[in-house]
């Protein structure tokens, strides 16, 4: 069985890190949107729930998930949006139906190719604005300000797919092609039409990175309604990267390795 519900393996960090991240002042999340996900030691991961809400997350809504099986899932041409249903399928515990995240396979994806201690996903207003609009592919190729070059690194674009099997495999594939060109995986994902994908060592990186998305958008959209963003250029973010006190600042802001 590729999911169970198991709270136990569900842990305090994980949960803090889903209610934060889900507090309506945030403006990250609604309703039901949004999944994060922690590595447990043995390669699994614990994933929340379909249709929980982060805000107010328990250890009970959470999945524990198989990596391998759904990555075979993900790369069977012929597994159906059905199948991964069925495979994300925990069972009825305590008269409730509990199933994975349709998005699981975003969470799978990044363990598959380059494991991490958590990945969050969300859907911020501001964010989710520039990413439906007709800015949505370039709006992040260069950063606008220091800290945001820090904390966010350089950013990967996944077009829009529809979430579940054709995400994931649209995600999968854009986030192999990303980490053999830069030999790591991106803190920042910006799903096109849809949200972003946070990536980091801690709880702590991976709220900081979807906050300065947040703060990221906000700047674009004021500098776009005044005339256009003007970037800090390729070359004096480069410059940024091959600093030591650059790279420690990143790992102790953003969690990253």
């Amino acid at each position: 069985m590729a999911t169970e519900w198991n709270p136990t393996f569900v842990t305090d960090e994980l949960v803090t890190l889903t209610r934060s991240l889900g507090e309506p002042a945030k403006d990250l999340v609604i309703l039901a949107e949004g999944n994060t996900s922690q590595r447990l030691t043995d390669g699994r991961i614990a994933v929340k729930t379909s249709g929980s809400n982060m805000a107010t997350s328990t250890s009970d809504e959470f999945v524990i998930v198989d990596v391998a099986p759904l990555v075979a899932l993900m790369n069977d041409p012929a597994a159906t949006q059905a199948d991964l249903t069925a495979v994300l399928d925990a069972g009825e515990h305590g008269d409730v139906h509990r199933r994975g995240s349709i998005e699981t396979l975003i969470h799978v994806a990044v363990q598959a190719i380059s494991p991490s201690a958590f990945v969050a996903h969300t859907h911020p207003t501001a964010v989710v604005s520039l990413l439906a609009s007709v800015h949505a592919a370039t709006a992040f190729d260069e950063a606008v300000y220091s800290d945001e070059a820090v904390v966010l690194g350089v950013p990967l674009f996944v077009p829009y797919a529809q979430p579940g099997i054709d995400l994931g495999r649209l995600f999968y594939n854009h986030l192999q092609a990303y980490v053999d060109k830069h030999g790591a995986l991106p803190s920042l994902v910006l799903l096109g039409n849809h949200g972003i994908v946070a990536i980091a060592s801690s709880a702590a990186g991976a709220e900081a990175i979807s906050l300065m998305a947040v703060k990221g958008a906000r700047v674009r959209l004021n500098a776009y309604a005044i005339g256009g963003v003007a970037g800090l250029g390729a070359d004096v973010v480069a410059k940024y990267f091959d600093r030591e006190d650059f790279a420690e600042r990143r790992k102790a802001l953003a969690g990253t390795n």
